[in-house]
């Protein structure tokens, strides 16, 4: 069953109890990493393993996800500037222990390519905290695999 969350703004990404950051650089430009992170939200699933489907909300305001295993967001687009930001806050979840959560995309040119900041900010009882932080290594190793394919997907190469 989905519960809402505490309703945060964009500066949680840098205040949040728990930070989980992760950067990849991959062959892409921004315009078209952007592209696939916030307007071709459904083709998700074909690049980021963990995601078992992702539609598109209210025109483009929201998106509902959800992952491998049953969960569940159904989540507000905080910010939008292509090329360069992507963010949203997760309203609705069926995560247990979840407070708030908001994940911010940062895009910045690298050569011909892209670096590719994802930052998932986030809070609830100290049990759901440790166990955010005990998943990092995991979540991170799911995103590095992530722009892996996602970079194969927009130039046919290999991330550096």
């Amino acid at each position: 069953m989905a519960r809402r969350l505490r309703s945060v703004e964009l500066d949680f990404a840098e205040s949040a109890p728990v930070r989980l950051v992760f950067t990849a650089r991959v062959s892409a430009g921004p315009g078209a990493v952007y592209r696939a992170l916030a307007e071709e939200v459904s083709e998700m699933p074909a690049w980021f393993s963990s995601v078992a489907a992702a539609r598109p909300l209210d025109g483009g305001a929201g998106r509902e996800i959800r992952l491998r295993g049953g969960v569940f967001f159904r989540e507000t687009i905080m910010a939008k500037v292509p090329g360069e930001r992507y963010a949203y806050r997760i309203d609705e979840t069926n995560t247990p222990g979840m407070g708030a959560l908001l994940e911010d995309w940062r895009l910045t040119p690298a050569g011909s390519g892209t670096t590719v900041r994802w930052t998932m900010a986030s809070d609830g009882p100290a049990l759901f905290r440790l166990a955010m932080r005990a998943a990092g290594p995991g979540i991170g190793q799911s995103f590095k695999g992530a722009m892996r394919k996602l970079d194969r997907r927009l130039t046919g190469s290999p991330t550096t």
